[in-house]
C-alpha cells in the first residue's frame, strides 16, 4: 500500500509496521534480536510492527539497525527561507509563525463603521 495523505493514522501505521517487518526479515533478524541490537524491548519491535504507536525515539533506534535512517531525510528534508522572507526580515531567519496560523483568512464581519 502507498503511504499518502489521504490515509487515516492508523492505516499509516499499518503499512509502516508490514514495511519494518519485510525489511527486518530482508535482513534476516529475528524480533529479538533486531530489538536487542537497538537497545529497545523486544515488545517494542512487536509493537511497531503490528502499527501500534510508539515512541520515536524507539523507531530511530529500529530504523538504525534496519538500516534505514536516509528515509528520515526525506521525511523532514531541510528548508531554507523563502526570498521574500529575506528581504522583510533583512537576512534573519524567521522565529515563529504568523499568530493567524498563515493561510488563514480574517473572519468577514456584517459591523461595518457608521452602520448605526
Amino acid at each position: 500500500m502507498e503511504i499518502n495523505k489521504s490515509l487515516d493514522d492508523q492505516a499509516v501505521l499499518d503499512t509502516l509496521g508490514e514495511r519494518l517487518a519485510r525489511r527486518r526479515l530482508d535482513l534476516q533478524l529475528t524480533q529479538a534480536a533486531a530489538a536487542e541490537k537497538a537497545g529497545v524491548s523486544k515488545r517494542t519491535v512487536e509493537r511497531m510492527e503490528a502499527g501500534a504507536s510508539v515512541q520515536l525515539s524507539s523507531l530511530i533506534r529500529v530504523l538504525r539497525v534496519l538500516d534505514l535512517m536516509d528515509g528520515l531525510e526525506q521525511l523532514a528534508p531541510p528548508t531554507g527561507p523563502r526570498p521574500m522572507d529575506l528581504l522583510q526580515l533583512k537576512g534573519k531567519a524567521r522565529q515563529r509563525a504568523p499568530a493567524s496560523g498563515g493561510d488563514e483568512k480574517p473572519a468577514e464581519s456584517d459591523w461595518t463603521w457608521g452602520s448605526e
